[in-house]
């Protein structure tokens, strides 16, 4: 769900009904009637002496026919609407999104997208969608990424400078996609994401770098984590361009 002030829904509420009672649709009295509270209780809240418990607000919409998504404003329904995937028959849409998004934002929004790329689906179809736990099922599953000039050091010569890398999100497992191929991953860690081959330890993640000359790092698991909790995604596709 997107940042929304409690107190401002509130306050777009109040407008809604004073403009209903002064075109003469609904009176304090037919609300109180319709809602089983007080007509003082509607008083107060239209007067702003008090507010509203969240069932109470949602009693007041049922009543007047209303959602909470009518108290929204249509520019924030817009900038944190899901990103649709495209109705292209041969091409969909995938958001090129910051490490930092791919990371921590389960669904992907308009406001998170730097830009969108055409995918092939044929591409996607390829992707195999086994080994998602079920926490990732209700994650925005691909989405892509650029990787800074240092990190795109560390796994030369496989990728390049300018690698646009597809990640699988809901493939956050330690086992192989190919047998006797290591998998290469998203993995969040203190600072930021980095993408490496994962080696599973005692409560530590030993991320491996493809360049050898890059170094080795270590990542402690957090207590109450799991080592699947701390992989974004894996690699799916690697393309100077898409």
């Amino acid at each position: 769900m997107f940042p929304v002030s409690f107190v401002s829904l509130q306050e777009t509420l109040r407008k809604e009904l004073r403009k209903r009672i002064e075109a003469g649709q609904l009176t304090g009295m037919e609300l109180a009637r319709r809602t089983g509270f007080t007509q003082a209780h509607i008083s107060n809240f239209l007067n702003r002496k008090r507010g509203l418990k969240l069932r109470a607000l949602d009693r007041i919409l049922k009543a007047i026919g209303l959602t909470l998504y009518d108290l929204l404003n249509p520019r924030d329904l817009v900038r944190f609407a899901a990103v649709p995937p495209g109705s292209d028959a041969e091409y969909t849409d995938i958001a090129l999104v910051s490490p930092d998004v791919a990371s921590k934002s389960e669904v992907i929004v308009n406001e998170d997208v730097e830009e969108l790329f055409k995918v092939k689906r044929a591409l996607l179809a390829r992707i195999r969608p086994d080994l998602a736990t079920p926490a990732r099922r209700s994650w925005t599953r691909c989405v892509l990424i650029k990787l800074d000039n240092k990190q795109a050091a560390s796994l030369r010569p496989r990728i390049g400078p300018n690698a646009v890398l597809l990640l699988d999100r809901h493939y956050n497992s330690l086992r192989p996609y190919h047998k006797n191929e290591r998998n290469l991953y998203a993995v969040r860690k203190p600072g930021g994401l980095v993408v490496r081959h994962v080696e599973p330890g005692e409560k530590i993640l030993v991320l491996r770098p493809y360049n050898p000359e890059a170094p080795i790092e270590v990542v402690s698991i957090p207590e109450g984590l799991s080592a699947s909790e701390l992989i974004i995604g894996r690699v799916a596709y690697i393309a100077s361009e898409i």
